[in-house]
C-alpha cells in the first residue's frame, strides 16, 4: 500500500474517534514525525514569517505598536516570536484547536538561539531588537521559572482557541493579519465568513498576508506522488479520502482571488512561489476541474497580500 494511502486511511479512521485531534498529534509526533521542529520545518516557518514582515514593512512600515493577528497557531510559535523580536506591540494567535504548550515554546526559543549562533537567522531577520532578544535568552536559561502563560505574557502573545468566523475582537483593532499553510484546510463556505471577519477587525490602513499551500499535502510524506495527485479525484471520491483532522479544500489561487473580490478584499500582491506544469502533466485531471486553465491548476504555492486602504467598500 502506498504511504499516502496508508496515512489517509489512518487519519480517516482517527477522525471518527473521541479525542481525534490529540490522537492525530501523537500519530504525527511518533510515527510520521510530521511535527518535529527540524531545521527544515523551522526554516519553512521562519522564511514565511520573514516574508510576512517584509510585506508589512513595505505597505505599513514596522512599528512597535502594531497589533498582529495570526490565523492558525499550530504547535510552535515561530511566527509570533519573529514578530516579537521585530518589535510588534501585541500578537494574537487564533486557532480552533489549542496546541501550544510550554515545552514547545522553549523548544522554539532554543531553535531561534541555535540559528542565530550558526549565523542562519540574519538572512531571515535583519532587524532584531536586542532588548527583546535578551529576554528570550533569559527565558531559555531559566526555563523552569516560567509557565506557559508567563512566557506568552513576556513576548506579548495571546493564544486564543476560537472560531475565526466569529472573532472576539473589536472593529478596526488589528494592524496586520497573516497565516501560513492554514487557508487550504478550511472549507470554502467557512472561508467567506472568515474573510469578512478579517475585513471587520482590520484597521482601514491594515495589511494582510497569507501563504497558501495548494499542493496535495500527502505528497509531503510520499515522494512517489506529485503535488497535484488530489486533482485526479472528483468531489465524491475525495470525500472518501479526505478527513476532518487535516482536510484539504483543493481550491486554486483563482478561487481565493474570487473570494477576496466577493468580500471586498483587494489583492495588492499575488506572489507565486510554486508552479510545476511538468508535474501536472503526469496525472489525469478529473473532469470536475475542467473549468480551470492548465496555468491555474499548476499554481501550488502563493502569497496573497492586501493593503486594505485600497479597498473601495466593505461588503
Amino acid at each position: 500500500m502506498s504511504k499516502w494511502i496508508l496515512k489517509a486511511v489512518v487519519q480517516k479512521s482517527i477522525s471518527y474517534l473521541p479525542g481525534s485531534e490529540k490522537i492525530n498529534y501523537l500519530f504525527q509526533k511518533y510515527v510520521t514525525r510530521g511535527v518535529d521542529l527540524t531545521d527544515e520545518h523551522f526554516g519553512h516557518k521562519i522564511r514565511h514569517a520573514s516574508d510576512h514582515l517584509r510585506f508589512l514593512d513595505k505597505y505599513a512600515g514596522l512599528d512597535r505598536g502594531h497589533v498582529i493577528l495570526e490565523l492558525g497557531t499550530g504547535w510552535y510559535p515561530v511566527v509570533p516570536v519573529m514578530f516579537y523580536l521585530s518589535g510588534a506591540g501585541r500578537i494574537i494567535s487564533v486557532d480552533i484547536h489549542s496546541w501550544i504548550n510550554r515545552e514547545n515554546q522553549i523548544r522554539t526559543f532554543r531553535k531561534f538561539q541555535d540559528w542565530r549562533t550558526r549565523g542562519l537567522l540574519d538572512d531571515c531577520m535583519p532587524r532584531i531588537h536586542e532588548d527583546r532578544w535578551e529576554k528570550l535568552v533569559q527565558m531559555i536559561r531559566n526555563a523552569g521559572d516560567y509557565n506557559m502563560e508567563q512566557i506568552n505574557e513576556a513576548i506579548g502573545l495571546r493564544c486564543v482557541k476560537q472560531d475565526a468566523r466569529a472573532l472576539e475582537l473589536d472593529d478596526d483593532s488589528i494592524d496586520f493579519v497573516c497565516s501560513n499553510n492554514t487557508l487550504e484546510h478550511v472549507d470554502r463556505e467557512h472561508l467567506y465568513p472568515i474573510f469578512r471577519e478579517f475585513v471587520r477587525v482590520l484597521k482601514p490602513s491594515g495589511v494582510m498576508s497569507h501563504f497558501i499551500d495548494m499542493s496535495d499535502h500527502f505528497a509531503h510524506l510520499d515522494r512517489n506522488i506529485t503535488i497535484y495527485n488530489f486533482l485526479q479525484y472528483g468531489e465524491r471520491q475525495w470525500k472518501c479520502i479526505d478527513n476532518r483532522i487535516q482536510p484539504q479544500n483543493r481550491l486554486r489561487l483563482v478561487d481565493y482571488r474570487k473570494m477576496y473580490s466577493d468580500t471586498g478584499i483587494p489583492v495588492t500582491d499575488a506572489v507565486i512561489t510554486g508552479h510545476d506544469e511538468d508535474a501536472l502533466d503526469k496525472i489525469r485531471i478529473h473532469p470536475e476541474f475542467g473549468h480551470y486553465s492548465r496555468e491555474e491548476l499548476a499554481v501550488s504555492h502563493a502569497y496573497l497580500v492586501s493593503r486594505m486602504s485600497e479597498q473601495t467598500t466593505r461588503k
